[in-house]
């Protein structure tokens, strides 16, 4: 079942490298690739069910937050208090 599960995972991470996306798609194209990674990852450290879902969703929120800053050049900050700010990405 890892197997076939990593397997499906690379082979969906290769077919989404290979898109053509547009700024519309960004994204869709980050939570899917994200979700994806986050899946590897879990699978890699031998995690359950649970923790696999877990990383899944993770992973696809992470991916979809970096393409909205890639498209908006903004990033959040901690404000100290406890909240968060929005304010340009550092560029490096």
């Amino acid at each position: 079942m890892r197997n076939t599960l990593t397997a499906l995972a690379c082979t969906a991470l290769l077919t989404l490298t290979a898109c053509n996306t547009t700024t519309n798609n960004d994204q869709l194209t980050g939570a899917l690739v994200g979700g994806v990674l986050g899946a590897i990852t879990a699978t890699a450290l031998g995690a359950d069910t649970n923790w696999l879902i877990i990383g899944t969703l993770a992973g696809a929120a992470t991916g979809a937050l970096v393409a909205e800053n890639q498209r908006t050049g903004e990033c959040a900050y901690a404000d100290g208090n406890g909240g968060y700010y929005r304010a340009a990405c550092p560029r490096g």
